[in-house]
């Protein structure tokens, strides 16, 4: 009888042990057995997530059928912050609909998701599935005061990774011949004429006259693209005005205004209504 019990004893006490070590290797990773949190915003619930290939993230919120995914150490605020700035770029005047269904239609084809990293081991752990495209952004960077303090401080650079993920996906796709990093689009010339020449890398000069001088020797010409499109298209939202001392090394055209009477090209193509591109800048309060 003593036997039977102390074997009872070490069954239990096993029993405990695995479980407590379980719960401390959910608390660091993730448990996807609890319920999250949803957060009290009013059109986006955080969810637990579960899907497959995806299990690293602990949370989501889905955005127009366009997943935002969050590692545990990510805060909700972030989390919910930048599931609101998507949404106001793809229903910018906030009545509920889609204002583009062509380039959310491409968006999805292509499995496009955002995701929120806290720490580089974070973000190497991860492996984009198969057939997937995602566009990452570091937690520290996603600062929700820049939009209340006058657009000063800190950007908020959720703008600017929703906004890659929504012409990468979205508007390349749907017009090419407008968007895409062709050298014969509208956007490549443009860019071009931006850099005063046709470089597929950065030069180590450019040429005086040149409003676009990104030097990135890592940033190929399609990385040139996406840059210059969301500094031109988020000068004429407002987004830049403030950012001048900072950006000149870059972008000298941080106003509205100035692209308009500077940079021509990309004036025509984001002033042109074909594409329905977002006319308000958002600020990560999604109302419909």
């Amino acid at each position: 009888m003593l036997r039977r019990n102390s074997v009872l004893k070490v069954l239990v006490y096993s029993f405990l042990l695995v479980s407590f070590s379980s719960c401390i290797i959910n608390d660091v990773i993730k448990d996807t057995s609890v319920l999250v949190d949803p957060g009290n915003d009013p059109n986006f619930k955080i969810v637990v997530n579960k899907e497959n290939d995806f299990e690293i993230f602990d949370r989501k919120v889905i955005v127009f059928d366009i997943p935002v995914y969050a590692f545990y150490s990510v805060d909700d605020t972030k989390l919910l912050h930048t599931a609101n700035i998507l949404a106001q770029y793809l229903d910018n005047d906030g009545d509920g609909v889609i204002d583009n269904l062509t380039i959310h239609s491409e968006i999805k084809s292509k499995n496009s998701f955002l995701y929120l990293w806290n720490t580089t081991l974070e973000k190497e752990s991860f492996i984009e599935p198969n057939e997937h495209t995602g566009f990452d952004i570091q937690s520290d960077k996603v600062n929700l005061v820049w939009h209340s303090n006058g657009h000063t401080g800190a950007f908020d650079y959720s703008l600017e990774v929703a906004w890659n993920l929504i012409t990468t996906n979205g508007y390349e796709v749907a017009y090419p011949a407008i968007f895409s990093s062709e050298a014969n689009s509208e956007i490549s010339i443009a860019m071009d004429a931006a850099r005063g020449g046709n470089f597929q890398d950065p030069p180590a000069t450019y040429p005086v006259n040149a409003w676009y001088t990104n030097s990135e020797f890592t940033c190929n010409y399609d990385c040139q693209i996406t840059k210059y499109n969301f500094w031109a298209f988020s000068s004429i939202l407002g987004a830049q005005e403030n950012r001048l001392t900072e950006i000149e090394p870059e972008w000298k055209l941080n106003t509205s205004t100035k692209v308009q009477t500077t940079d021509v090209k990309a004036w025509a193509i984001f002033s042109n209504a074909t594409y329905n591109l977002p006319s308000i800048l958002p600020d990560g309060t999604y109302k419909h």
